[in-house]
């Protein structure tokens, strides 16, 4: 762990003025740590920065004492899970390193073996994302796709946001093995949660796996940040798996982001009916790997093959694939398909009366097997 002095030289370097990421990689490949960076002359700095830039680094950012403070204090009240990662240091990720604005600073929360370098390096990471409004299959989906890739050993990373994130985030605890479960990469410090709702989750991902940020302490949820933050998501993995996403959307800017970084992308088909699915149909038809289930991410990612994981494959089987899945001796469900319907279309395709087609279709909600979506419709869940 760095002491005081050497936290308020990353601290400097992080918050001067007009000075970013790769500017700062520049400074420091030319003059080292941050301590011989700022005992050079305004002469020499100018040598590898802009006029501006060099006078910037001869001041000190104004807060800086107050960030230090705060920064420290918050590293000394746990200690065995807060942490500080420079790219000096080893525990570094070197997948983020070879991408081409890896962060200077990586603020991150988590279990405390897990900043051996050694352990940190090799847990191969899966990136999943998607639309913060799901349909309820989107997000059946999410979860269950998440809890087989972690069964298997591969690390979740998504972005704590609402919708796919967390159903992503939940799943990866609900199925992790030994290995690093899940990252959630924000968009704010992390002393601070967002959205408010995941404040229960982000505490038991800090429990069973690794919470970074970019941002330093007390930086709010602004809106510019979550977008930046994606090519840390798909940075950390060895591909990113997109469950639903609409045209215009964060998870098509994280999808694109893995691609110009070499990444492998995946998509989950969904309705053609469905907004939340043109983005995946999309990325399909751009090249993105359609997916029906997990162990097609392994088997492209070469991570296993078809007899290892049948049970995963059973349990992450989307909706047009999982005969055997759901009762399809019902006649409702039968006649409700995959697609969203309207009582009045299942009335036609039933001859049921409204008072029993309505009564037949609570009951399945009750069992979560039918969910109301907006629009007055009706969505058949496929589950394991």
């Amino acid at each position: 762990m760095m002491d005081r002095e050497e936290l308020h030289d990353w601290l400097r370097l992080q918050s001067t003025q007009g000075v970013g990421n790769t500017s700062a990689r520049h400074l420091l490949t030319a003059f080292g740590l941050p301590a011989s960076l700022f005992s050079q002359t305004e002469s020499a700095l100018r040598q590898v920065v802009t006029e501006r830039q060099a006078n910037a680094l001869c001041r000190t950012p104004e807060g800086l004492a107050l960030a230090l403070d705060t920064t420290w204090e918050w590293l000394q009240a746990d200690p065995e899970r807060r942490r500080i990662v420079t790219l000096g240091d080893p525990a570094y990720p070197q997948a983020l390193l070879q991408t081409e604005d890896p962060p200077l600073l990586l603020y991150a929360m988590g279990v405390a073996r897990f900043w051996d370098s050694a352990v940190w390096n090799a847990a191969p990471c899966i990136a999943v994302v998607g639309s913060r409004n799901p349909t309820p299959q989107g997000a059946t989906n999410a979860h269950q796709f998440a809890k087989a890739l972690a069964q298997s050993g591969l690390t979740v990373v998504s972005g704590l946001a609402l919708g796919v994130d967390g159903a992503a985030h939940e799943g990866a605890l609900a199925g992790a093995s030994s290995a690093l479960a899940t990252i959630a990469v924000v968009g704010t410090g992390l002393d601070r949660v967002y959205p408010k709702a995941h404040w229960g989750l982000a505490r038991r991902i800090a429990d069973q796996g690794v919470l970074l940020s970019e941002y330093p302490l007390g930086t709010p949820p602004t809106a510019a940040n979550f977008p930046q933050r994606n090519r840390i998501i798909s940075g950390l993995s060895l591909g990113t798996l997109v469950v639903e996403a609409a045209l215009q959307s964060g998870s098509l800017i994280t999808a694109r982001l893995a691609l110009e970084q070499g990444k492998d992308v995946f998509a989950i088909p969904g309705s053609i009916h469905s907004t939340q699915s043109r983005g995946c149909h999309a990325l399909i038809k751009q090249g993105a790997k359609l997916v029906e289930c997990a162990q097609d991410v392994l088997e492209e990612l070469h991570l296993a093959t078809a007899s290892a994981f049948g049970e995963s494959e059973q349990e992450t089987k989307t909706e047009s694939g999982s005969e055997g899945v759901l009762d399809e001796a019902s006649e409702l469900l039968h006649a409700l398909g995959f697609d969203p319907s309207s009582l009045e279309d299942l009335q036609l395709r039933t001859g049921l009366g409204t008072a029993q087609l309505q009564a037949q279709l609570m009951a399945l909600e009750l069992q979560g097997r039918v969910a109301r979506v907006p629009g007055a419709l009706f969505q058949r869940i496929v589950s394991k």
